[in-house]
């Protein structure tokens, strides 16, 4: 049901907005997208404000917006200290992951374990998982969050309008790839603070401040509570007396401090390792001292959405309480559809309500910003990541030319994707889609966090150990997974999901699976033979400083592949029709047949300036501003949690 609708000075603002994003993504096109570097890695020339600008317009989402407002408004701020965790996580990646990853001289994640562990299998394995996570998590989530949004705030037409998304998304993303991206990402990262700045601050000024907000907070009961014989448990309508504090007890709040400490972290340290949307940003800047001041920014950004969401989320059900926080099913089913809670509309009854014309208009177009640079943060991860592992894999022989046709219908064919799920989605399976994506990030990237971790720090991980402990530890993963969404979710009033599966909440399950994962690899690989370090130089933490020469695993150890088939030099060829000359422009694509680009050799072309990239180092003055910035970022991480505990 939607709460209000737009005028036509909110309409003209969004479009003004749109036409901006599309002339922004086609003015910032690579001056080289015909190439590897060029569309994956933004010829490699960014700088640091353009890196953080653009990690938090790729990260944050309207799953933010509206998971995380909703359960802040039913939980309290516990949900916003996730955003603090991966802070931490975020330096360990700058500082310690990426410059063994630029050393390595690669485009994607699973091109370095082909390196470190000379395994097709392996690469192949973890591209597939990755893609399956970034279509379930991102994709699919931030389709039906964005469809929620603009159906609740606005009675829009969900189809048209993020149908009308996806095609200037596409035009620029399919022609420039990661440079475009990363333009109109930092456009849409503007364009969203300042939307909900403008948001918070007309809640904090209506609700009287944050004492106020304290107070309120704790007698925003719904008022009605039963219906017929039926009457509510209490724990599901009254809040939580502690919702102000971070660490709770495991029987006062739905995340408490175990999973806070254990959990949260395990779900943060994939995105400190292994992380490809992250990742491939990093590898795209301009040295390593652009890269770290780029993530420090990326943390200073990351503070915000406890202010910015979970609060304003939280001020949402002190206004209202019978709508926000609804336990009746006929009630929910009135106000927004869903059977259980409506929640989810926390964030977008809040802007409807408390901006005028004009400045909804401004939020209509962050809530699209946020759409966009979600969705084609996806789609350019998911591409080079089917591309440089899976495509080169069936395709050994396979052009530089081909490959990136390859990628720019990869991402079309993302489009598609995109565009089948707008009508699935419904609010009524929308109530717990934020919990959803944690658990399956809790149950499926523990065992991938754990192979990046010891191929890093442990020599001793050779690849049989790395394969079967992978796999072993995605098994376990979806032995949990499965049944809570074949049953469904806990609700305050059951736990449908039987014994013992889901016995263990999915925060609390990822820290054992991640040791498990890790102990498994460990005694695999003791019972196999060693790699010799002539493979290992600078592909491992011990190893980071050798000048040593390296010879590739893979020169004498490979996967069992498909038949090669020779690449076809007449899909190439200069044609003298328009069309095609147009499209060949539009594309970016030159008639190259010079080289071929294998598994082997798709990562060369970066590789004779990687590995001084890598080890560049950093002029006094550039390193004293990066400690003292990154010094005052983790205080601020302290002293919040300190004041909220």
């Amino acid at each position: 049901m939607g709460l209000g609708t737009s005028s036509w000075k909110d309409t003209l603002i969004l479009t003004m907005y749109l036409l901006l994003v599309l002339y922004v993504g086609l003015r910032a096109l690579s001056r080289d997208r015909s190439t590897i570097k060029g569309f994956f890695l933004a010829d490699q020339n960014l700088t640091w404000w353009l890196i953080g600008a653009s990690l938090f317009a790729a990260n944050i989402g309207n799953s933010h917006f509206i998971g995380m407002a909703g359960i802040g408004a039913s939980s309290g701020i516990t949900i916003g200290a996730f955003e603090w965790n991966t802070i931490f996580m975020l330096l360990i990646l700058g500082w310690v992951f990426v410059p063994i990853y630029i050393k390595a001289g690669v485009v994607t994640l699973p091109e370095y374990l082909r390196k470190r562990f000379g395994s097709i299998r392996l690469q192949v394995l973890v591209s597939i998982l990755a893609i399956f996570i970034d279509v379930i998590c991102r994709i699919l989530v931030e389709i039906c969050y964005g469809a929620m949004f603009l159906k609740i705030a606005w009675d829009l037409d969900a189809y048209q309008i993020i149908l009308i998304l996806l095609a200037i998304a596409g035009t620029y993303t399919v022609t420039g790839g990661l440079a475009a991206m990363i333009y109109t990402e930092t456009l849409h990262a503007t364009i969203m603070l300042f939307g909900s700045t403008v948001l918070m601050v007309y809640a904090f000024g209506k609700v009287g401040g944050y004492k106020q907000l304290q107070h309120n907070y704790i007698y925003a009961i719904p008022g009605k509570i039963s219906e017929g014989n039926w009457t509510a448990k209490s724990k599901c309508y009254i809040p939580h007396s502690n919702a102000f504090h971070l660490f709770l007890s495991s029987s006062s709040g739905d995340f408490s401090w175990p999973e806070l400490i254990f959990g949260a972290t395990t779900l943060s340290l994939f995105y400190g390792s292994a992380d490809q949307v992250s990742v491939l940003r990093a590898l795209a800047g301009k040295n390593i001292s652009h890269i770290k001041i780029g993530f420090i920014l990326y943390g200073y950004l990351k503070l915000l959405p406890m202010f910015l969401v979970v609060m304003p989320g939280m001020i949402s059900r002190t206004f209202y309480p019978d709508q926000v926080a609804c336990v009746v099913p006929s009630e929910c089913e009135k106000h927004c559809g869903a059977k259980h809670s409506c929640s989810p509309v926390a964030y977008p009854r809040l802007v409807i309500s408390l901006l005028p014309t004009g400045l909804q208009g401004l939020m209509l177009a962050a809530v699209c910003a946020t759409i966009i640079s979600s969705l084609t943060s996806a789609f350019n991860s998911i591409s080079a990541l089917f591309t440089m592992n899976i495509y080169t894999w069936l395709r050994p022989r396979a052009s530089e030319n081909e490959l990136m046709i390859t990628a720019r219908f990869f991402i079309i064919s993302l489009l598609a994707t995109a565009i089948i799920w707008i009508p699935i989605t419904e609010t009524a399976y929308s109530e717990k889609l934020f919990e959803y994506m944690l658990m399956t990030r809790s149950c499926l990237t523990p065992p991938i966090t754990a192979l990046f971790i010891l191929a890093v720090f442990s020599k001793r991980v050779n690849e049989e150990g790395a394969f079967w402990g992978l796999s072993f530890g995605i098994m376990i993963g979806f032995c949990r997974m499965l049944p809570e969404l074949i049953y469904g979710h806990r609700t305050c009033e059951d736990q449908k999901c039987p014994q013992p599966f889901c016995s263990i909440r999915y925060l609390y399950f990822s820290m054992p699976l991640l040791v498990v994962s890790l102990i498994s690899m460990l005694v695999i690989s003791f019972f196999r033979h060693p790699i010799p370090e002539i493979h290992l130089h600078r592909l491992c933490w011990s190893l980071r400083k050798s000048q040593d020469e390296r010879v590739d695993l893979d020169q004498d150890r490979t996967w069992k592949r498909l038949p090669r088939f020779p690449a076809t030099p007449t899909m190439f060829r200069h044609s003298q029709s328009y069309f095609w000359e147009a499209l060949q422009l539009y594309f970016g694509l030159e008639p190259q047949l010079k080289s071929t680009v294998t598994p082997k050799k798709a990562s060369k072309e970066i590789n004779a300036t990687e590995e001084k990239r890598g080890g560049m180092l950093e002029n006094s003055s550039m390193k004293r501003v990066i400690s003292a910035s990154g010094t005052i970022l983790i205080t601020l991480v302290v002293l919040g949690h300190v004041y909220f505990a």
